[in-house]
């Protein structure tokens, strides 16, 4: 049964063909105050209850934060024009230098971060960070922005994710989706980061159609059916799931590259977030992987699995 006031689609006219847009850029007005909503819902009797009500407070932290926040530069008309004409992502991640809104955003979410619920490691981690001078914060930024953070530093890096999530999807609303191009399998068309998981959306327009949704900014692009959204491939794809576990969570797996995301179907629950339902499954990941697959999807939360 549907509580009141929980996500619903609008209804599909009969014998609308979906014509779905390629891309969709986020509302980071509501984003995250709609996934610490979901974190908390899935939370609710799972093993992994205290650390996704973790995760819940932290998204209600890159929520509140937004308010009366600097506007982040931007791109230059002319370089959004270029990236389109050469397929380039015009939020180039790798290009990334702070801004005072970056910076705002960071502090704002340490500051408020003070007031959560955390394990005692996580804590730690927060002071650290806290402490941490513009050399080292940079280093994490770096870290976090090409995937590359150090197994031994999860927890010091996390708060540095969560503040350039809000960070480049608020720069991501700002830019029109139809200066969007394809830029490479499993690669953000806005900034080029890769996909946290892909969808089976019920938007009208774009009804039982797959947008991939971007782990770092939160833009969702159009992508083909049954076909791996790491190498493109279109043979050998399959789908895994936890036996008598949730049937709205799959891992979509492809034998040319050995890699996985999850496949998701928001059709079926509008509520559905990519990250919160991403790291509530979990154990999913730990299945593929004893099968032999790698983990295609990044997900800041989920480092190390």
């Amino acid at each position: 049964m549907s509580s009141v006031g929980a996500p619903r689609h609008d209804p599909v006219p009969i014998g609308v063909s979906a014509e779905p847009p390629f891309a969709k850029t986020p509302d980071p007005a509501s984003l995250f105050a709609s996934r610490a909503e979901r974190l908390r819902a899935l939370a609710d009797g799972h093993v992994l209850a205290p650390y996704l009500r973790f995760l819940a407070s932290l998204s209600d932290v890159q929520h509140r934060l937004q308010d009366g926040l600097a506007q982040p530069d931007m791109p230059a008309e002319a370089e959004v024009k270029r990236a389109r004409e050469f397929g380039m992502p015009p939020l180039d991640r790798g290009r990334f230098t702070s801004d005072p809104a970056f910076d705002a955003t960071l502090e704002r979410l340490l500051a408020l971060s003070e007031s959560i619920d955390m394990p005692e490691p996580a804590r730690a981690a927060l002071a650290r960070t806290k402490a941490a001078d513009d050399a080292a914060r940079n280093a994490m930024v770096r870290a976090v922005l090409e995937d590359a953070i150090p197994v031994e530093k999860l927890a010091d890096h996390l708060f540095v994710a969560a503040a350039l999530q809000v960070h480049f999807a608020r720069q991501a609303a700002h830019l029109n989706s139809k200066d969007l191009v394809p830029v490479g399998n499993g690669v953000c068309p806005a900034c080029g980061a890769p996909p946290v998981a892909s969808m089976v959306v019920g938007w009208q327009g774009a009804h039982n159609t797959r947008f991939c949704a971007c782990s770092l900014c939160s833009t969702q692009w159009n992508y083909v059916r049954i076909k791996c959204t790491l190498c493109g491939s279109t043979d050998a794809i399959s789908y895994k799931q936890i036996e008598d576990g949730d049937k709205l969570v799959r891992a979509e797996t492809c034998d040319s590259c050995r890699g996985y995301v999850k496949i998701l179907q928001q059709l079926d629950n509008p509520a559905i977030d990519p990250v919160a339902d991403d790291a509530a499954s979990l154990a999913l990941d730990l299945l593929v992987r004893e099968l032999g697959y790698r983990r295609g999807a990044v997900n800041p939360f989920l480092v190390g699995y």
